[in-house]
């Protein structure tokens, strides 16, 4: 049986005290920064500012106009360290990532994430228009297929919401995207597109990033963000 989690008693920062303030990513080589930036821009992101440095420009972007002047609502991208790439080599060459003979445990953390984009570390983004949403996501394809700089370099996936409430079941089944959608979210009334890409690097392995977009249709108070179903 699913709890609602209750306040706790013994936070030391007042409710409303809080709010999400900054995620720094990370772009591979100097020459993918150009693209890593573009690719926040169309997901909707707006840069405020780009200091290009000898390895590799500096952005800053914040999530909503509103955000320009404050101190949250910041996505930070920059090129990965030096020592982190390294980093990462090591691990490469120590799981024999790559190879016809990878190490099992990175044949299972693949085979997870091919089964389920948000099964690990991911960055979620509440996306106001469904409408908007579904032009994103044809943009990604069109690049993805055709832009040179983008093609072989995002993987989009989608969980469309689980049936049961009319209206919505309706606009989804005739959706350009969510339409043609074989994957359902852990819950009702919202959707999900990931994006899934090697111009940003994260994760165990330091490979991809996986960017989440969510919508939740309006008045309905049990959704995929409020509520988990099994």
């Amino acid at each position: 049986m699913a709890t609602i989690a209750s306040d706790i008693e013994t936070s030391s920062i007042a409710d409303g005290g809080l709010s999400m303030g900054h995620l720094a990513l990370h772009y591979g080589t100097p020459e993918d920064g150009p693209a890593a930036a573009r690719l926040l821009q169309i997901a909707g992101l707006t840069e405020t500012q780009m200091l290009p440095l000898p390895g590799g420009n500096f952005y800053r972007f914040v999530v909503a106009k509103g955000h320009f002047g404050r101190g949250d609502g910041i996505v930070y991208l920059s090129c990965l360290p030096e020592p982190q790439q390294k980093l990462i080599a090591a691990i490469h060459a120590a799981l024999r990532v790559g190879t016809g003979d990878e190490h099992e445990a990175v044949v299972a953390y693949r085979a997870m994430m091919a089964q389920d984009f948000e099964a690990s570390f991911h960055f979620g983004f509440l996306v106001e228009s469904l409408e908007e949403l579904e032009k994103m996501v044809l943009t990604l394809r069109d690049l993805a297929e055709n832009d040179p700089v983008f093609k072989g370099r995002l993987n989009i996936g989608m969980n469309r919401a689980r049936r049961g409430d009319v209206a919505v079941d309706a606009r989804l089944d005739a959706s350009p995207v969510f339409g043609e959608a074989t994957r359902y979210a852990y819950g009702s009334a919202g959707v999900q597109v990931f994006v899934e890409t090697d111009l940003i690097r994260a994760g165990q392995l330091g490979e991809n990033m996986y960017l989440e977009f969510d919508y939740v249709f309006p008045d309905r108070h049990s959704h995929i963000l409020s509520v988990v179903e099994l």
